[in-house]
């Protein structure tokens, strides 16, 4: 462009916009006077005050709107900038724009057509608008600029309204952090496993205080390495998250640091993965010292190559003569920082270690039976440690309700006792950061002369909750220690009776091919068979333990 031309756009700048009006027909005319003369199209990106924020300069067919850092979005339902711009070939207003006006959020957007012919000035707007199935895009007629009728500071704040209480309506009324999202992309298994897999995440996300809005389920034939599913569904989802009021995404799939940027990159969504989400459950649940280690370790494992920088701008230039440019950046030395942190937290780790060490050793050396109770998370294993042992552990319908190692003794008649343990629950895709993490924790398991595996029952996906916690199992190197299948939750059950009979046969069936005992944690009457198999485990030629 021409020097002149420049400084022509540059003093676009200096203009001022009553707030009534959506745009002057001055300014109008100087944006269409300037757009035929470079044979681009021209944009400007307009506060409530009615001053020009930014000037955007495109080609023919459109214009690449930049990153709105001033004007974030927030838990505002439009972002208080109007863009206004030119079409050379005097169309409509285009896919791309109401694309852009969905996930930008605009307050509007408006298209100025020029008829050469009658040397005059047409405009068609589009806004955002609720309706009865949500949000959506509405496209106005297009009209002679001297016959627009819109008084655009009351429009926009009936609008904005209109949006945050139709946000509201939506709302499940759950006191809740974030409103999230749930995405979920896998090449692999059915769609039913996909569906299982998005209904435990969606209790996750309970767990974590964040209220579920919508749910997405893809299954391509290979996932995408930038953006996990195709550009195109990755906006689609981003507009209705943004249509709903979510804050955040919530990936079933953990994501790589490529496609956390550029997921980022298209939205000011937050976006997690399962991972990080288990991780910020542990750091609100942990309680001991031996907690808080293990999650801070395996949150700083987990940030470690997810950080981002600014590049050489925020670094510390060398001094001194012979300095060769830029020395250590910001990223470097949070990644430095980070890792000595990991090898304190580390060292710490060993310390709390051997503490543990030396009580387990006591254990043992006293010849009292050891009894770890295991098990996938919100199966029971809490409730069944307080009723065995009348202890008061926090118990919660929620997944991870307990992650503190706790135990207890459970007496029998004739001075006989055994020592009960309870240890963290199990997952599927449990993040490998946080098991590396607590296998300290979970090293008390290897002194445990038995392991009792408790199993919801009442849960239709029962068997593939057994084969993650024995493959769990098996990474630890327990998969040979001695173990007991305890199926939980039989009250609950004995209602799935009149409901699913086949349900309630399938698991009947499968405890009695197994050996499992069915018991209720929350009824004390219903463990003596339990109780029974560890007198004949522990003590098989004592039969009077139990009365």
């Amino acid at each position: 462009m021409k020097t002149s031309q420049i400084q022509a756009l540059e003093r676009l700048y200096r203009r001022r916009i009553p707030q009534a009006e959506f745009c002057t027909q001055e300014l109008a005319g100087r944006l269409v006077e300037l757009s035929l003369d470079i044979r681009r199209q021209i944009g400007i990106l307009v506060n409530r005050s009615g001053m020009v924020e930014y000037v955007i300069v495109g080609d023919e067919r459109g214009l690449v709107i930049p990153e709105l850092r001033d004007y974030p979005l927030g838990k505002r339902p439009l972002r208080g900038l109007r863009l206004i711009h030119t079409h050379l070939k005097n169309e409509q207003v285009s896919e791309d724009d109401l694309t852009d006006l969905s996930l930008l959020r605009l307050d509007l957007l408006a298209a100025l057509l020029f008829s050469p012919e009658k040397r005059r000035i047409s405009v068609q707007m589009a806004w955002i608008s609720p309706t009865s199935s949500g949000p959506s895009t509405i496209t106005g007629a297009i009209t002679t600029f001297e016959r627009v009728d819109l008084e655009c500071a009351r429009f926009l704040e009936e609008l904005e309204a209109d949006l945050s209480r139709s946000t509201r309506a939506k709302s499940s009324g759950v006191e809740a952090l974030e409103r999230a999202i749930l995405v979920s992309v896998t090449v692999e298994g059915t769609r039913q496993e996909a569906e299982d897999s998005i209904m435990e995440l969606r209790e996750l996300a309970r767990t974590a205080q964040i209220e579920v809005l919508d749910e997405f389920i893809q299954r391509p034939r290979s996932i995408n390495p930038r953006f996990v599913m195709g550009e195109g569904k990755m906006r689609d989802v981003v507009i209705r998250a943004l249509q709903h009021g979510a804050t955040m995404l919530i990936f079933d799939q953990e994501l790589t640091p490529a496609q956390i940027r550029s997921i980022s990159a298209m939205t000011e969504l937050k976006a997690i993965d399962r991972s990080q989400l288990i991780l910020d459950i542990f750091a609100r649940r942990a309680q001991t010292l031996d907690g808080k280690v293990q999650v801070e370790l395996a949150q700083l494992k987990y940030l470690l190559p997810r950080l981002t920088g600014r590049g050489v701008q925020m670094s510390r230039l060398m001094g001194g003569i012979g300095g060769r440019g830029p020395g250590e950046t910001k990223l470097e030395t949070d990644r430095r920082r980070i890792r000595d942190r990991i090898a304190s937290l580390e060292r710490e780790l060993k310390e709390l270690s051997r503490g543990r060490d030396q009580r387990r050793r006591k254990r043992v050396k006293a010849s009292v039976p050891i009894v770890s109770i295991v098990g996938y998370t919100n199966a029971g294993k809490s409730t069944l440690l307080n009723t065995l042992t009348k202890s008061r552990v926090f118990t919660e319908d929620l997944l991870f309700a307990t992650l503190d190692t706790s135990t207890r003794r459970l007496r029998f008649p004739l001075e006989r006792e055994v020592i009960i343990t309870d240890t963290v629950g199990f997952i599927r895709s449990l993040p490998a950061s946080l098991l590396g993490a607590f296998k300290a924790t979970l090293e008390e398991l290897r002194d445990a002369d038995l392991l009792l595996h408790v199993v919801d029952a009442s849960n239709p996906r029962f068997e593939t909750h057994i084969q993650q916690v024995n493959r769990i199992l098996d990474e630890l190197e327990l998969g040979d220690k001695p173990r007991l299948l305890i199926f939980n939750k039989s009250d609950l059950l004995a209602k799935l009776k009149k409901s699913d009979t086949i349900a309630f046969l399938r698991v009947r069936q499968f405890a009695r091919t197994c050996g499992g005992i069915m018991i209720a944690a929350t009824d004390r009457t219903s463990m003596s068979p339990l109780l029974e198999e560890l007198q004949r485990r522990f003590w098989p030629d004592e039969s009077s333990l139990i009365d």
